[in-house]
């Protein structure tokens, strides 16, 4: 009888984790005849404005930019964004090795994304395939598939939730029965210590911690071509919120 593989998660970030840069610079910034300093610009200023989150902010900017400008907000559109979005080295190839590599060593491996960027543009990437949930800010679509209002904003906070659906197995974001009750730890799909997060800022800090904290391990990668990544990510390290740096460098080797 073949032995039953031990289920284990890797959780990443994306904009900076997977893919130098955010993921609307693309592509959708650069439509709106903006550059991205100045679209981040007006986003704090109108999350100061409102006192609003700053992910519900850039949602709303993109989609009052693109009513401005008459750019296209279906979500075939958004899909088509993803597509222009680069990855780093090796990323594309990283999955299937990884999971061969857990396999050789009975453990079956799942791949999810945790992030506050726009959840249809990491589907239209190449590697959206790869992951068993893509959890990630997202709109509601009208009659005319038309981007209308924030069907989901997922902020530095909030990403850890989306880690405790991974442990107890409530994949649906609308459905909260099982993500609020209570589940022994031997019961849970995916034990915290059988997972890692991997992100790369600030906002993962929460995941990191949450992760490492609860047995598991976090990891930060940096861009080695970006000024002062790596000492965030040492930072990061020293302060014992990740278990170990390295360069967002997905190769072999």
């Amino acid at each position: 009888m073949a032995k039953k593989l031990v289920r284990m998660a890797i959780a990443y970030d994306f904009d900076g984790t997977l893919a130098p840069g955010n993921m609307q610079e693309y592509d959708f910034i650069p439509k709106l005849h903006m550059n991205s300093d100045d679209f981040w610009g007006e986003v704090k200023e109108t999350a100061k404005e409102h006192d609003a989150d700053q992910i519900l902010a850039y949602m709303y900017v993109m989609l009052e930019k693109a009513r401005r400008e008459k750019i296209a907000v279906r979500k075939s559109d958004f899909k088509n964004y993803g597509k222009g979005i680069e990855l780093f080295d090796g990323v594309k190839e990283w999955f299937a090795r990884i999971k061969a590599y857990g396999k050789q060593r009975g453990i079956k491996i799942e791949h999810y994304i945790v992030s506050s960027g726009i959840r249809e543009m990491v589907e239209g990437t190449s590697i959206a395939r790869e992951f068993s949930a893509i959890y990630a800010s997202g709109f509601m679509y009208d009659h005319n598939d038309v981007a209308c209002w924030p069907a989901l904003a997922i902020n530095y906070t909030t990403k850890t939730q989306y880690l405790f659906r991974i442990n107890k197995g409530s994949m649906d974001v609308y459905d909260n029965s099982v993500i609020n009750a209570y589940v022994p730890h031997e019961e849970r799909p995916v034990p915290f210590e059988n997972m890692i997060f991997i992100g790369d800022g600030e906002t993962d800090i929460p995941c990191m911690r949450l992760v490492k904290d609860q047995g598991g391990h976090s990891i930060s990668v940096y861009n080695s071509n970006k000024k002062g990544a790596k000492k965030v990510a040492s930072q990061f390290l020293n302060d014992k919120r990740v278990t170990l740096i390295a360069p967002a460098d997905y190769r072999e080797g």
